[in-house]
């Protein structure tokens, strides 16, 4: 079956198709003995031999692999950890086939987390063009006055770059600590976090309580389960047609 060398590296389980074209950019896949560094470049998955990283390549299982997880706090989200701390993939046990996590969430950070081998599913969900929502509950310090919050929810600029607009609820004040939901579109690295630390209230604990419309009903804290026919149509169906990025 002839496809796409990223695709191909997706559909393996080694990584996402966009983190694939930065390995082929880099020259870091070989396709029977050849360095390959073109984007584009098709192979014939049933008989070139890919060497990724050093390490041969093979779709072992085409069928495609869907699992929501309850991320507990501590876990780094990645299939493996150059400082060999605990990861989500020690919590899933042995599988079929070879699934990677969907994004990211901290290592501090609870929640949601989606994993999955189908690469192209995976790109579209974490890609700003389709502005995927996330809601996340967060416990901030002290209590934040109406006017910080509207400017969360305008958006501000971190880092150079004016964030996308979120949307802020409040669900609990206090004086010592707030618990607020919010929603976001964007993807940007500890966003949450550094929103709230902007207004002079840091987040003490932060749980990603809905991706993509996957929500945590059922699930204890690091359990898991694989997704029902009905959710896979309806996140391939979320990102079925080009769409603007949030704002």
């Amino acid at each position: 079956m002839e496809m796409r060398l990223n695709k191909f590296l997706a559909h393996a389980g080694v990584c996402s198709r966009r983190e694939a074209d930065r390995w082929i950019v880099e020259g870091r896949v070989r396709v029977n003995g050849r360095v390959v560094q073109e984007l584009g470049e098709r192979i014939d998955a049933a008989r070139d031999r890919v060497v990724a990283g050093g390490k041969p390549v093979r779709v072992e299982d085409e069928r495609p692999v869907y699992i929501l997880l309850n991320k507990p706090a501590g876990r780094v989200v990645s299939v493996k950890d150059p400082f060999e701390r605990p990861t989500v993939m020690d919590l899933l046990g042995r599988q079929p086939a070879r699934v990677y996590p969907v994004g990211r969430l901290d290592l501090d950070t609870e929640g949601a987390l989606l994993l999955t081998n189908d690469g192209d599913l995976a790109l579209k969900l974490t890609h700003p063009r389709y502005g995927v929502t996330k809601v996340y509950e967060a416990r901030v310090e002290g209590e934040p006055r109406e006017q910080d919050l509207d400017t969360v929810r305008r958006g501000l600029f971190l880092e150079g770059r004016r964030t996308a607009p979120a949307r802020v609820q409040v669900l609990r004040r206090g004086h010592r600590q707030t618990t607020l939901k919010v929603e976001i579109h964007e993807g940007r690295k500890r966003e949450i976090r550094k929103l709230f630390e902007a207004i002079g209230c840091p987040v003490e604990s932060l749980v990603r309580v809905d991706f993509a419309g996957l929500t945590l009903e059922g699930l204890k804290t690091g359990a898991w389960r694989h997704l029902r026919a009905a959710e896979i149509r309806r996140l391939k169906r979320l990102v079925a047609g080009p769409k603007a990025t949030a704002r």
